[in-house]
């Protein structure tokens, strides 16, 4: 029979507090449009989850931080958040970024977050750079509310939504490839409602074209047509 002397018997138990989750939105174009908070934070987490790592590193090294990255994208397979899961249990500290923008808005980061929050890790925001609140702020239309639907699909429930658009009676937003820019406005066309077009916001060739649906694609075509798109539908 084996007995367990507990006086003579010592326990060493260690307690390793989780790490945080820190959500940072980082720049949509322009490389100074990014907070003291965010760059402190990330030159103090352990490590950086990001869309595009190669994209990532410009913006780390135009800021002199070196920290080690790894790349967490809408492809990323279950073990990639298990990793990234275990080690936040660890005690690190992990920031996630997006290519570009606050992730988790339209973007894979929110699967991230909710496998983090189901396993009581804390999850905290760091305000940022966004889209299409850059473009709403420019619109001068009220958007005290207003509906979001992130990139239109290509086909299936396309023209579902073109209709919720036409009938909507608050301002709309929504993100626009360049492939698919003109498809859109000519969708549009015959809708009696201004429209407002953000292209390359903050970046170097940025442009906000106004109009009717006809005349915004009249505009757009005089330019050269490249880049990401931000476009506002102002209420029925």
């Amino acid at each position: 029979m084996f007995v367990l002397d507990l006086k003579k018997t010592r326990f060493c138990v260690i307690f390793v507090d989780m790490g945080t989750l820190f959500i940072i939105g980082t720049p949509i174009g322009n490389l100074e449009d990014i907070t003291l908070r965010a760059l402190r934070i990330l030159k103090e987490v352990d490590l950086i989850a990001c869309e595009d790592t190669r994209i990532t590193k410009r913006l780390l090294n135009h800021y002199k931080i070196d920290k080690p990255t790894v790349s967490y994208h809408q492809h990323s397979k279950v073990g990639k958040i298990d990793f990234l899961i275990n080690n936040l249990k660890q005690g690190k500290d992990i920031a996630l970024v997006s290519d570009a923008g606050t992730p988790g808005i339209s973007d894979p980061g929110r699967m991230l977050v909710k496998a983090t929050v189901e396993q009581d890790i804390k999850v905290e925001p760091i305000p940022g750079p966004s889209a299409v609140a850059s473009a709403l702020s420019v619109s001068g239309l009220a958007t005290d509310r207003f509906l979001f639907l992130g990139f239109l699909p290509h086909k299936k429930g396309r023209q579902t939504l073109i209709k919720q658009i036409k009938d909507s009676k608050y301002p709309i937003a929504l993100y626009e490839s360049v492939h698919r820019i003109e498809k859109l406005l000519n969708e549009l066309a015959g809708l009696d409602r201004e429209i407002i077009v953000c292209r390359e916001l903050t970046k170097k060739f940025e442009t906000i074209y106004r109009g009717q649906p006809e005349e915004v694609l009249s505009k757009l075509q005089d330019d050269k047509i490249k880049g990401e798109f931000v476009v506002i539908i102002s209420a029925k």
